[in-house]
Protein backbone atom coordinates (compact mmCIF):
# COMPACT_ATOMS: atom_id res chain seq x y z
CA UNK A 1 0.00 0.00 0.00
CA UNK A 2 1.11 3.79 -0.97
CA UNK A 3 2.30 5.36 1.87
CA UNK A 4 0.90 8.85 0.04
CA UNK A 5 -2.76 10.24 -1.32
CA UNK A 6 -3.24 11.39 -4.55
CA UNK A 7 -1.29 10.79 -7.39
CA UNK A 8 2.40 8.85 -7.72
CA UNK A 9 5.75 10.39 -7.76
CA UNK A 10 6.88 10.67 -11.34
CA UNK A 11 9.28 8.40 -11.75
CA UNK A 12 11.27 9.30 -15.31
CA UNK A 13 12.29 12.38 -16.42
CA UNK A 14 9.24 14.67 -19.06
CA UNK A 15 10.38 16.53 -21.60
CA UNK A 16 8.44 18.46 -24.52
CA UNK A 17 8.31 16.83 -27.89
CA UNK A 18 9.91 18.57 -30.89
CA UNK A 19 10.07 18.18 -33.84
CA UNK A 20 11.95 20.02 -36.78
CA UNK A 21 10.96 20.58 -40.18
CA UNK A 22 12.89 20.23 -42.99
CA UNK A 23 11.68 23.48 -45.18
CA UNK A 24 10.76 24.04 -48.36
CA UNK A 25 8.82 26.89 -50.54
CA UNK A 26 5.29 25.74 -49.67
CA UNK A 27 3.03 26.77 -46.74
CA UNK A 28 1.67 22.95 -46.10
CA UNK A 29 3.90 20.77 -43.92
CA UNK A 30 2.78 17.41 -41.75
CA UNK A 31 3.22 16.80 -38.05
CA UNK A 32 4.51 14.10 -36.66
CA UNK A 33 1.36 13.45 -34.70
CA UNK A 34 -2.31 15.20 -34.97
CA UNK A 35 -3.52 17.71 -32.36
CA UNK A 36 -6.76 19.17 -32.01
CA UNK A 37 -6.18 22.49 -32.30
CA UNK A 38 -3.04 25.10 -33.33
CA UNK A 39 -2.65 26.21 -29.32
CA UNK A 40 -1.29 22.33 -28.96
CA UNK A 41 1.75 23.64 -30.25
CA UNK A 42 4.59 26.62 -30.88
CA UNK A 43 5.61 27.02 -34.08
CA UNK A 44 8.75 29.00 -34.21
CA UNK A 45 10.29 30.38 -37.77
CA UNK A 46 13.58 31.47 -37.87
CA UNK A 47 13.88 31.02 -34.13
CA UNK A 48 10.85 33.65 -33.59
CA UNK A 49 7.57 32.21 -31.96
CA UNK A 50 4.30 32.50 -34.49
CA UNK A 51 1.01 33.43 -33.22
CA UNK A 52 -1.66 30.60 -33.60
CA UNK A 53 -4.33 31.03 -36.11
CA UNK A 54 -2.77 34.21 -37.23
CA UNK A 55 0.22 32.45 -38.62
CA UNK A 56 -0.50 28.72 -38.99
CA UNK A 57 -3.77 26.61 -38.45
CA UNK A 58 -3.82 23.12 -38.05
CA UNK A 59 -5.95 20.37 -38.89
CA UNK A 60 -5.35 16.92 -37.19
CA UNK A 61 -1.43 16.32 -38.31
CA UNK A 62 -1.84 18.94 -41.51
CA UNK A 63 -0.15 21.93 -40.74
CA UNK A 64 -0.94 25.11 -42.95
CA UNK A 65 1.17 28.49 -43.02
CA UNK A 66 -0.48 31.64 -43.58
CA UNK A 67 2.31 32.20 -46.98
CA UNK A 68 4.74 29.59 -48.13
CA UNK A 69 8.67 30.10 -46.96
CA UNK A 70 11.75 28.93 -48.76
CA UNK A 71 14.17 26.28 -48.01
CA UNK A 72 16.71 28.76 -46.74
CA UNK A 73 14.45 29.02 -43.51
CA UNK A 74 14.58 26.89 -40.65
CA UNK A 75 11.34 25.74 -38.45
CA UNK A 76 10.68 23.89 -35.83
CA UNK A 77 7.22 23.14 -33.42
CA UNK A 78 7.05 22.13 -29.69
CA UNK A 79 3.91 19.93 -29.08
CA UNK A 80 2.82 21.46 -25.95
CA UNK A 81 0.11 19.22 -25.56
CA UNK A 82 2.47 16.14 -25.45
CA UNK A 83 5.32 14.96 -22.97
CA UNK A 84 7.30 12.61 -23.15
CA UNK A 85 8.73 10.38 -20.54
CA UNK A 86 11.69 8.71 -20.42
CA UNK A 87 13.68 6.86 -17.80
CA UNK A 88 16.69 8.89 -18.75
CA UNK A 89 16.77 12.22 -19.10
CA UNK A 90 16.54 14.36 -22.23
CA UNK A 91 19.55 15.18 -24.48
CA UNK A 92 21.35 18.10 -23.89
CA UNK A 93 19.56 18.65 -20.55
CA UNK A 94 21.71 17.60 -17.92
CA UNK A 95 24.25 20.95 -16.89
CA UNK A 96 27.29 20.89 -15.15
CA UNK A 97 25.18 22.35 -11.91
CA UNK A 98 23.68 18.82 -11.75
CA UNK A 99 26.89 16.30 -11.16
CA UNK A 100 28.26 15.92 -8.21
CA UNK A 101 32.45 16.79 -7.94
CA UNK A 102 34.41 13.41 -8.97
CA UNK A 103 30.97 11.35 -9.71
CA UNK A 104 31.60 10.40 -13.61
CA UNK A 105 34.12 6.88 -13.99
CA UNK A 106 34.74 6.07 -17.62
CA UNK A 107 34.81 2.83 -18.70
CA UNK A 108 36.25 1.83 -21.90
CA UNK A 109 39.45 3.27 -23.87
CA UNK A 110 36.89 6.02 -26.15
CA UNK A 111 35.87 9.42 -24.74
CA UNK A 112 34.38 11.71 -27.08
CA UNK A 113 34.07 15.63 -26.43
CA UNK A 114 31.50 17.56 -27.96
CA UNK A 115 33.00 20.69 -30.02
CA UNK A 116 36.21 21.99 -30.17
CA UNK A 117 36.99 20.00 -26.75
CA UNK A 118 40.25 17.99 -26.61
CA UNK A 119 41.87 16.52 -23.77
CA UNK A 120 45.66 16.01 -24.75
CA UNK A 121 49.05 17.53 -22.77
CA UNK A 122 49.38 20.93 -24.80
CA UNK A 123 50.80 23.82 -24.95
CA UNK A 124 54.03 21.16 -25.89
CA UNK A 125 56.92 21.93 -27.95
CA UNK A 126 60.53 20.63 -28.76
CA UNK A 127 63.28 22.21 -30.29
CA UNK A 128 66.56 21.74 -31.96
CA UNK A 129 69.75 22.93 -33.65
CA UNK A 130 70.10 23.22 -37.29
CA UNK A 131 73.86 23.15 -36.72
CA UNK A 132 76.81 22.97 -33.63
CA UNK A 133 76.86 25.65 -31.72
CA UNK A 134 80.21 26.75 -30.42
CA UNK A 135 79.92 26.75 -26.57
CA UNK A 136 83.56 28.92 -24.76
CA UNK A 137 85.35 27.26 -22.33
CA UNK A 138 84.04 28.29 -18.09
CA UNK A 139 80.93 30.45 -19.55
CA UNK A 140 77.26 29.84 -18.77
CA UNK A 141 76.01 29.94 -22.01
CA UNK A 142 72.31 30.08 -23.66
CA UNK A 143 71.66 27.44 -26.48
CA UNK A 144 70.33 29.34 -29.51
CA UNK A 145 67.68 26.93 -30.21
CA UNK A 146 66.86 27.63 -33.70
CA UNK A 147 64.55 24.69 -35.22
CA UNK A 148 61.07 23.78 -33.40
CA UNK A 149 60.22 20.26 -34.69
CA UNK A 150 56.23 20.86 -33.03
CA UNK A 151 55.12 24.03 -31.46
CA UNK A 152 51.61 23.11 -30.44
CA UNK A 153 50.56 27.13 -29.68
CA UNK A 154 53.36 28.98 -30.80
CA UNK A 155 54.93 29.72 -27.56
CA UNK A 156 58.59 29.24 -27.82
CA UNK A 157 60.64 31.92 -29.52
CA UNK A 158 63.14 30.19 -31.78
CA UNK A 159 64.30 33.45 -33.49
CA UNK A 160 65.48 36.01 -30.82
CA UNK A 161 65.12 34.84 -27.07
CA UNK A 162 65.54 30.77 -27.76
CA UNK A 163 62.60 30.31 -24.46
CA UNK A 164 59.68 28.95 -24.02
CA UNK A 165 57.19 31.45 -22.39
CA UNK A 166 54.21 29.65 -20.18
CA UNK A 167 50.62 31.21 -22.75
CA UNK A 168 47.37 32.76 -21.62
CA UNK A 169 45.29 30.70 -19.28
CA UNK A 170 47.69 28.00 -19.68
CA UNK A 171 49.45 27.80 -15.97
CA UNK A 172 49.67 24.63 -14.60
CA UNK A 173 52.44 21.76 -13.66
CA UNK A 174 54.46 20.90 -17.02
CA UNK A 175 57.76 18.43 -17.72
CA UNK A 176 60.78 20.24 -19.42
CA UNK A 177 63.51 18.32 -20.69
CA UNK A 178 66.80 18.91 -22.44
CA UNK A 179 70.00 17.13 -23.62
CA UNK A 180 73.03 18.72 -24.44
CA UNK A 181 75.64 16.36 -26.42
CA UNK A 182 79.34 17.47 -27.24
CA UNK A 183 82.31 16.15 -29.25
CA UNK A 184 84.28 16.23 -25.91
CA UNK A 185 84.41 17.40 -22.83
CA UNK A 186 85.21 16.61 -19.28
CA UNK A 187 83.05 18.88 -16.59
CA UNK A 188 79.45 19.75 -18.29
CA UNK A 189 75.88 21.21 -17.33
CA UNK A 190 72.98 21.05 -18.03
CA UNK A 191 70.76 24.03 -16.41
CA UNK A 192 67.31 24.76 -17.72
CA UNK A 193 66.41 28.18 -15.97
CA UNK A 194 62.93 30.06 -15.40
CA UNK A 195 62.73 33.62 -15.57
CA UNK A 196 66.62 34.05 -15.89
CA UNK A 197 67.30 32.09 -12.57
CA UNK A 198 68.37 28.72 -12.52
CA UNK A 199 65.66 26.44 -11.95
CA UNK A 200 67.14 23.02 -12.76
CA UNK A 201 70.62 22.15 -13.22
CA UNK A 202 72.08 18.61 -13.94
CA UNK A 203 76.71 17.84 -14.55
CA UNK A 204 78.68 15.15 -15.54
CA UNK A 205 81.88 15.55 -13.69
CA UNK A 206 85.15 15.80 -14.87
CA UNK A 207 86.57 12.53 -16.84
CA UNK A 208 89.13 12.06 -19.32
CA UNK A 209 87.32 10.64 -22.24
CA UNK A 210 88.07 11.99 -25.73
CA UNK A 211 85.16 10.94 -27.47
CA UNK A 212 81.49 12.44 -27.42
CA UNK A 213 79.45 13.33 -23.56
CA UNK A 214 76.03 13.89 -22.99
CA UNK A 215 74.62 15.85 -19.95
CA UNK A 216 70.74 15.66 -19.30
CA UNK A 217 68.41 17.48 -17.51
CA UNK A 218 64.70 17.18 -16.51
CA UNK A 219 61.81 17.53 -14.13
CA UNK A 220 58.42 18.87 -13.12
CA UNK A 221 57.47 22.04 -12.58
CA UNK A 222 54.44 24.21 -11.59
CA UNK A 223 54.67 27.72 -14.01
CA UNK A 224 52.29 30.47 -14.07
CA UNK A 225 51.36 32.76 -17.24
CA UNK A 226 53.73 34.79 -18.09
CA UNK A 227 56.76 32.35 -16.88
CA UNK A 228 59.72 31.54 -19.70
CA UNK A 229 62.11 28.49 -19.56
CA UNK A 230 65.36 28.74 -21.42
CA UNK A 231 68.52 26.42 -21.45
CA UNK A 232 71.88 27.24 -20.85
CA UNK A 233 75.41 25.17 -21.29
CA UNK A 234 78.51 25.43 -19.30
CA UNK A 235 81.99 23.20 -20.19
CA UNK A 236 85.51 23.25 -18.46
CA UNK A 237 87.76 21.75 -21.04
CA UNK A 238 90.16 24.53 -21.13
CA UNK A 239 89.22 25.75 -24.55
CA UNK A 240 85.35 26.02 -26.77
CA UNK A 241 83.61 22.92 -27.41
CA UNK A 242 80.66 22.51 -30.29
CA UNK A 243 77.55 21.42 -29.04
CA UNK A 244 76.49 18.96 -31.39
CA UNK A 245 73.17 20.09 -33.04
CA UNK A 246 71.06 17.29 -34.00
CA UNK A 247 67.45 16.24 -32.74
CA UNK A 248 68.43 12.81 -31.47
CA UNK A 249 71.53 14.19 -29.65
CA UNK A 250 71.17 17.27 -28.71
CA UNK A 251 67.40 19.23 -27.97
CA UNK A 252 64.93 21.22 -25.48
CA UNK A 253 61.14 20.56 -24.98
CA UNK A 254 58.12 20.31 -22.89
CA UNK A 255 54.77 20.21 -22.28
CA UNK A 256 51.58 20.62 -19.92
CA UNK A 257 50.61 17.58 -17.61
CA UNK A 258 46.72 16.44 -17.41
CA UNK A 259 45.51 14.87 -13.96
CA UNK A 260 48.02 16.17 -11.59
Amino acid sequence: MAGYIGQAPANKFLTLDKQTFTTSATDTYSLDRSVSSANEIELFLNNVRQEPIEAYTVNGSNLTLASAITSSDTMYCIYQGKAIGSISPATNSVSNGMLVNSSITLNGSDVSLGGSATVDNTPAFQVKLDGNQSIPDETSTKIQWNNELYDTDSAYDNTTNYRFTVPSGEGGKYWFYSQLQFNTASYLECQIRKNGSEWLKSHEPNLSISNSRSVWAAGVDIASVGDYYEVFAYQDTSGALNLIGNNTRSFFGGYKLIGV
